[in-house]
């Protein structure tokens, strides 16, 4: 499990999951694959959805939950916790937000395809951290820092975008029920401390299974489920369950999705008639993060640094942490999922967009985070940075 719960490993495994999809798509065993991913489960005549969808819907909310406890720690105890602390990430990542959605526009704007432009704004923390942690040995914390708490907000404004654009024809009744439960969970979970500590944690559970299958038939994404009850959720508890789930997360659910989505058929096309969904993703998150998170960083930190509020990142790092910001992958892939879902060709085209972008980001963000990383120990060799400033 400790393999699972590392930086390094999950990365690997979401890569390789993806390839396999990418694979099997454009094999003879796509046909099978297919079939296998639209057959119906649940209850018959209740409650029943394919395969895929209980993917894309049910166990993805177990991995927003785990993002949403996270982010209820980090706004409340961690990296997020005052306006100091996240002004300089948040202006990064508005950059990192504003710039590939501008990209994307270049080559969308006026096209079927505009409406993609939410794709390339999300970053995946996961193979961000893993990218960093394999490369990345002796760049000081405060990059870490500054990444995890910029792909943090990302996150923040992904799951605004889900559940604001993609979200239409909403059964009121149905999502204040989902409400009322979500409300009855939060309660419940600062009282798992008590003797009924079990019987709790199943309420808890069944619980929250009613408030995920409330959100789906209300009409919102119903992976907003997982991030409401992370967010309910009391902060003890919830890292408790967010450190049971995280190796099921990383080993399972994640790996299924990345299976999942990148079950497309490559086309049989030149690269010039390949539609804007894929040249305004594979160009936007590499180049645009790159070009948002370094220079709006940068603008940042200087207004910080003359206030004394932050650290000081040289352009180098902050460069780095914006090739590192271009790795989309899960949430992009999710985005593109739910941008096109009435145009099968435009929505394999952008998730095509999203791996192509990503391994390009991915490949830039080794080369720079290797040779920021040979930079600092060159300088620790030298009596340059202290020891606690280093990461491991």
């Amino acid at each position: 499990m400790s393999l699972l719960r590392s930086d390094r490993f999950p990365a690997v495994i979401l890569l390789v999951a993806a390839a396999l999809g990418l694979v099997v798509a454009n094999s003879p065993a796509a046909p099978a694959v297919d079939s296998a991913m639209h057959v119906y489960l649940g209850i018959p005549g209740v409650f029943e959805l394919s395969v895929e969808h209980w993917i894309k819907d049910g166990l993805l909310a177990i991995f927003f939950f785990v993002v949403a406890v996270e982010l209820q720690f980090e706004l409340t105890s961690g990296e997020l916790n005052s306006a100091r602390k996240a002004t300089q990430p948040a202006i990064a990542a508005a950059g990192g937000i504003l710039v590939p959605v501008a990209i994307f526009l270049l080559f969308a704007a006026g096209t079927d395809s505009a409406s993609g432009w939410p794709v390339p704004t999300a970053t995946d923390i996961a193979f961000a951290l893993g990218v960093l942690a394999v490369f990345g040995r002796g760049l000081p914390s405060a990059l870490r820092i500054f990444l995890l708490a910029l792909a943090i907000l990302d996150d923040i404004v992904g799951i605004v975008f889900i559940a604001v654009l993609f979200t239409s024809d909403v059964n009121l009744v149905m999502l204040a029920i989902a409400a009322a439960l979500v409300v009855l969970f939060g309660i419940l979970s600062r009282q798992l401390d008590g003797p009924a500590r079990v019987p709790l944690t199943i309420a808890l559970v069944l619980i929250a299974v009613l408030a995920w299958a409330f959100t789906y038939a209300s009409g919102v994404h119903a992976t907003i489920a997982g991030v409401a009850l992370g967010l309910a959720m009391a902060q003890y508890p919830a890292l408790r369950a967010r450190h049971v789930l995280e190796p099921w997360v990383n080993g399972l659910v994640l790996p299924l999705f990345a299976f999942s989505a990148a079950l497309v058929v490559i086309p049989a096309v030149s690269p010039t008639q390949l539609q804007p969904a894929f040249w305004g993703v594979a160009v936007a998150l590499p180049l645009g993060k790159l070009i948002g998170i370094s220079l709006f960083g940068w603008v940042a930190l200087r207004l910080g640094r003359e206030k004394g509020a932050v650290p000081a990142l040289p352009f180098s790092d902050l460069l780095a942490a914006g090739a590192l910001g271009g790795i989309g992958f899960t949430v992009s892939l999710l985005l593109s999922e739910l941008a096109f879902a009435g145009d099968a060709l435009l929505r394999d085209e952008a998730i095509l967009g999203v791996l192509t972008g990503s391994m390009v980001a991915l490949v830039l963000a080794s080369v720079l985070v290797s040779w920021r990383a040979r930079h600092y120990r060159r300088l620790e060799r030298a009596g340059g940075p202290p020891a606690e400033e280093v990461t491991p």
